[in-house]
C-alpha cells in the first residue's frame, strides 16, 4: 500500500541529484573578466584573436585563469581586479593600435567562476539583476522633435522626385519647421502638383496659400503620422540598444520604454560605465554608393592607400582585403530601407540578405541599376565619421520593385548578422543620458546577504515549528521542503533566469507555500487517525485524499502567477517567474518526495502501532 516501485525510487534520487548538480555553480561566485568583441562589422571574432589576446597578455606577464572563445566574443578571466585592469590595457594596446579608429571593443565584466567540468555540462549560476550584483542604469530620452523632424526631410526629398517624375516645375521645396513649403509660378502647376502628391504621399495634409505673385503647396504632417513616426521611431532605439549592448556581453540586460519617450537601460555586471555609455550613445547610418570602377587600377590604388585618395572618391578595405575607392554621392540611405532578412540566393543557394525598400527609394534604386549594369555598388556602414564596405556587389541587372539582394562571400551567421545591422545600425532619433545611476558589487552583496539570511531564518522557523508540531513527519517535510528549495534553484539556473530582490521574495513566498501542502497532508492524515484508521490506511489515504485540495489551491495561486508574468515588468515580472515555477517545484516534493520518505520509513513495515505525526488525540 505505502511501497514505491524502483523506478519512482531512481527518479526522485535522480531529481535530486540533478538538482545538486545544477544548483552548485551558484555557490562559486564570480571572477573579474576582459571581454573582447568586435567593434565593426566587417572584423570577426575567430581562434587567431583569441591568439593575440593571449600573446599580448603573456608578453606583458599577465597572468589569467582561463580565456574563452565563443560566437561574438572572446573571454578572460582573472584572480582579482588589479590584474583585470593591468590585462585590459595591454589587451586595448595590441589590439587597437590606432586608439582614434578602434578595430576591437575591450569591456570589462564578470564571469562564473564555476568549475570546467560543471561548465561543459550548461550547470552555470543565475543571471543576478542590478540590485543584486550592481552595474549601471541608465535613463535616456528620446528626442521626438528631430525624429519628426527627421521624417519632414525625407518626405520633401520624396516629393522631390515626385515632381520630377511627373515634369511638374516648382521654385523651389524647403522646410520651415514642421511644414514642407513648395513654390509654384502659376495654379494649375500648383494644382496638379497637389493631386499628384495627394495619391502617393498619405502622411501630409496639404493647403494652397498665395504671397504676391508666389503661389504655394504647403503640408504639414497628420497627428496620426506623427504619432507613428514617434513610435517607430521609440521602438528603432530599443532595438538598436539591444543589438548594441550584445558587444558588451551583459548577461539578461533590462532595455524598456518608460512613458512616451523614454528608454530605460540596466546593464547588470558592467564595470565599465564610461565604456557602456560609449557603445549606447554610437550613432551609424547606412549609405549605398557606385564604386569608381574608372580609377580602380594598381596604381590608384597604391596611391590612395598612401594617402593620395583621388578628388570625388574616398578609399576602403573590403571584408576580404582588397582596396576599393567609391565614390563620395551618396545614392541611397538607411532612411529608405524598411527591411533586411536573412535567407539564401535562389539560384545557387549562397547566404544572402534581402532588402526591401519604401516607394521612393525602389524608384531612385531601379534608375540607378538600369544604368550601370555590369559596375559595382557598394553598401557603408558610416559610424563616428568613419565608414566600412559591408558589402560591394556587381550589378547583374535593373533591379526594380524596391526588392534588392546582397549575396557573394558571406556565411549564413554573416548573413544574419549583416540583416540585423542594416535593421538596427543607426537611431532613428538623437538620445541623450539624463539619468545616471551606479550600484557597485559590494552594496549588491550585501543584498544578496540580507536575501539569504532571510530566507535562511525563515526555513529554519519553518523546520522548528513543522518539527515539533508534527514530529517525524514534520522532519520528513522539512526534508521535502528542502528539497523544493533545490529544485527551485537548479531550474533558476538551468534556465538562466535573472533573479532579483523581488525573485528572493518570491523564494521564501515559495517555502511559505509550499510547507502548506505537507499541513494539509498531515493534518488528513491526523483526521483518518481519529476516525479509527490504521496507520498504514491513515497514511494512503491521507496523501490520496489531500491531493485534490493542494491541486485546486496550487492552480489558483498559479492563474495569479501566470498574469504577474504576462501583464506585469520589470521586478513584477522577476518575482512572477520565481512563483511560478516555485508553485511546480511544490507540487513535485511536498507529494512525490515526502512520500517517498514516509514509504520509506513506514512502507516496510507490515504493521505499524503508531505514527509519530504530534498529537491525534483530539477531535
Amino acid at each position: 500500500m505505502n511501497r514505491y516501485p524502483v523506478w519512482k525510487y531512481t527518479l526522485i534520487a535522480l531529481a535530486l541529484a540533478l538538482g545538486l548538480i545544477y544548483t552548485l555553480p551558484n555557490f562559486f561566485g564570480e571572477s573579474p573578466a576582459v571581454q573582447i568583441s568586435s567593434g565593426k562589422v566587417t572584423v570577426k571574432v575567430d581562434a587567431g584573436t583569441l591568439n593575440r589576446v593571449e600573446e599580448a597578455l603573456k608578453a606583458n606577464n599577465i597572468a589569467y585563469t582561463a580565456a574563452l572563445l565563443d560566437t561574438n566574443s572572446v573571454r578572460v578571466r582573472f584572480a582579482d581586479t588589479d590584474t583585470q585592469l593591468k590585462a585590459k590595457d595591454a589587451i586595448i594596446h595590441a589590439l587597437n593600435p590606432d586608439a582614434s579608429n578602434p578595430t576591437w571593443v575591450v569591456a570589462l565584466n564578470l564571469l562564473s567562476a564555476s568549475p570546467n567540468w560543471l561548465t561543459s555540462i550548461h550547470a552555470l549560476p543565475m543571471y543576478l539583476g542590478l540590485d543584486l550584483r550592481g552595474g549601471v542604469h541608465f535613463l535616456l530620452q528620446v528626442d521626438m522633435q528631430a525624429a519628426v523632424t527627421k521624417r519632414l526631410e525625407s518626405l520633401a526629398g520624396d516629393m522631390r522626385t515626385q515632381l520630377r517624375d511627373k515634369n511638374l516645375r516648382h521654385s523651389g521645396i524647403s522646410r520651415e519647421g514642421q511644414i514642407i513649403r513648395i513654390r509654384f509660378r502659376d495654379t494649375d502647376t500648383r494644382e496638379k502638383a497637389r493631386r499628384a502628391l495627394q495619391d502617393t504621399i498619405a502622411d501630409l495634409v496639404f493647403t494652397e496659400t498665395q504671397d504676391g505673385e508666389e503661389f504655394r503647396l504647403t503640408g504639414s504632417m497628420k497627428q496620426e503620422a506623427i504619432k507613428r513616426t514617434q513610435e517607430y521611431a521609440l521602438k528603432q532605439n530599443i532595438t538598436t540598444l539591444n543589438n548594441r549592448i550584445n558587444e558588451l556581453g551583459v548577461a539578461e540586460p533590462v532595455i524598456q520604454q518608460q512613458g512616451a519617450d523614454r528608454i530605460v537601460v540596466q546593464l547588470p555586471g558592467v564595470q565599465d560605465t564610461a565604456k557602456a555609455k560609449d557603445i549606447l550613445g554610437r550613432t551609424a547610418s547606412l549609405e549605398i554608393r557606385m564604386v569608381d570602377e574608372e580609377k580602380m587600377n594598381p596604381a590608384t590604388l597604391g596611391a590612395a592607400a598612401r594617402g593620395e585618395v583621388p578628388f570625388g572618391t574616398e578609399f576602403y578595405i573590403e571584408r576580404n582585403g582588397a582596396p576599393i575607392l567609391v565614390r563620395k554621392q551618396v545614392i541611397l540611405t538607411g532612411d529608405r530601407l524598411t527591411d533586411a532578412q536573412a535567407g539564401f540566393d535562389s539560384q545557387n543557394q549562397e547566404p544572402a540578405v534581402h532588402l526591401t525598400l519604401d516607394g521612393a527609394g525602389a524608384r531612385i534604386f531601379k534608375d540607378v541599376t538600369r544604368e550601370n549594369v555590369g559596375k559595382r555598388m557598394a553598401i557603408l556602414l558610416i559610424e563616428k565619421g568613419k565608414g566600412e564596405v559591408i558589402t560591394a556587389p556587381v550589378i547583374r541587372t535593373e533591379i526594380g520593385g524596391g526588392r534588392v539582394q546582397i549575396s557573394g562571400r558571406m556565411s549564413t551567421v554573416e548573413a544574419n548578422d549583416t540583416a540585423l545591422l542594416l535593421r538596427a545600425g543607426s537611431l532613428a532619433a538623437p538620445m541623450e543620458i539624463i539619468e545616471e545611476r551606479t550600484i557597485g558589487p559590494s552594496l549588491g552583496k550585501e543584498n544578496i546577504d540580507k536575501g539569504f539570511h532571510s530566507t535562511q531564518w525563515g526555513f529554519i522557523a519553518i523546520v522548528v515549528f513543522m518539527s515539533i508540531y508534527y514530529m517525524m513527519f514534520g522532519v520528513i517535510s522539512s526534508v521535502a521542503l528542502g528539497a523544493n528549495l533545490l529544485f527551485l534553484v537548479a531550474l533558476l539556473s538551468l534556465m538562466q533566469a535573472t533573479l532579483t530582490l523581488p525573485g528572493i521574495a518570491a523564494i521564501a513566498l515559495t517555502l511559505g507555500m509550499a510547507i502548506d501542502a505537507n499541513v494539509l497532508i498531515n493534518e488528513r492524515i491526523r483526521e483518518e487517525i481519529r476516525a479509527g484508521a490504521t496507520p498504514q490506511a491513515a497514511i494512503a489515504a491521507g496523501y490520496d485524499r489531500a491531493f485534490g485540495t493542494i491541486l485546486d489551491s496550487n492552480i489558483t495561486t498559479l492563474i495569479a502567477g501566470l498574469a504577474l508574468l504576462i501583464f506585469g515588468s520589470g521586478p513584477v515580472r522577476g518575482f512572477a517567474v520565481v512563483h511560478c515555477l516555485g508553485i511546480l517545484t511544490s507540487m513535485f516534493s511536498a507529494v512525490t518526495v515526502s512520500r517517498g520518505l514516509v514509504n520509506l520509513v513506514y512502507g516496510h513495515r507490515r504493521r505499524v502501532p503508531k505514527l509519530s505525526i504530534g498529537n491525534t488525540a483530539w477531535k
